[in-house]
């Protein structure tokens, strides 16, 4: 004689550390490289290494021709910087066959060294007096010549076109929100409050007080400075969304959430 089986058996209480029930506890955790191997990317890795190294050698040739408190107050440096260092970490992991950086990491190091580059086309290119980030101080009368040029045409052009290209062609689309846009802008915003603060705080006739023209207090007065500092932010954060909006429609582009791993997780279900 057997007895019927109760219809509810009451659920063990979870122990930490162990599966909720037997079905759970016999799925395996298993990596994602087990059911998507790992494959390296060569030819992206010495891509990125090379932008890297062209990113310190145009740094280091400038710190060479002129002063380092000088050309270190420049944003195309700092930028260029954050180029040498971000290639360097996705170079290696596209090697070693690793997850890319977070789509926001790229994407903001786009937009600095782009940004930086418009502002030196668009505004200082073809002033009047020579814009030049290891010059004496004084006016140039004439337009960079040697490697004076050939540092400020790696800085200012090769580079943020080559970060584009990289940025375009090799990673991975669809996956910036537009909430980050804000917060790129917290370092380019600082580097400009900075900036003028340190230039009201030098005394007049300080070397390279203002290393941007259009940031000269003493010679556009706080609230003309106040206003190209305020174009500046707008457009930057205009260029920030026009990159978030180019991620989601470039080719490629991944409208919907990406597919998910057919292995579950053990604390919730078994296979799919």
């Amino acid at each position: 004689m057997t007895a019927p089986i109760p219809a509810e058996i009451p659920d063990i209480p979870r122990i930490p550390g162990i599966a909720a029930n037997a079905a759970a506890a016999a799925v395996p955790v298993v990596p994602a490289y087990a059911v998507v191997p790992r494959v390296r990317r060569p030819v992206v890795t010495v891509f990125r290494l090379l932008v890297a190294l062209a990113a310190v050698a145009g740094v280091a040739l400038d710190l060479l021709l002129g002063s380092p408190i000088r050309v270190l107050s420049y944003f195309t440096i700092l930028s260029s910087l954050l180029v040498a260092a971000v290639f360097t970490v996705t170079a290696r992991r596209a090697w070693t066959a690793r997850h890319p950086l977070r789509a926001s990491v790229t994407a903001c190091t786009l937009l600095y060294a782009v940004g930086g580059s418009l502002v030196y086309h668009l505004l200082l290119a073809d002033n009047p007096t020579t814009f030049s980030m290891t010059g004496t101080g004084g006016p140039l009368t004439g337009p960079l010549t040697g490697w004076h040029a050939a540092t400020s045409l790696l800085l200012h052009t090769v580079i943020p076109v080559l970060v584009a290209l990289d940025w375009f062609l090799l990673t991975l689309p669809g996956a910036l929100r537009l909430h980050s846009a804000a917060t790129w802008m917290i370092l380019p915003l600082a580097y400009l409050a900075f900036t003028v603060t340190r230039g009201l705080l030098l005394p007049p006739g300080t070397q390279n007080r203002y290393p941007y023209p259009f940031l000269d207090v003493s010679e556009h007065g706080f609230v003309e400075v106040l206003g190209n500092i305020t174009i500046l932010g707008v457009a930057c954060y205009g260029l920030a969304v026009l990159i978030i909006a180019l991620d989601h429609v470039r080719p490629g582009s991944r409208r919907h959430r990406p597919p998910e791993n057919r292995i579950s997780s053990p604390a919730t279900s078994g296979l799919k």
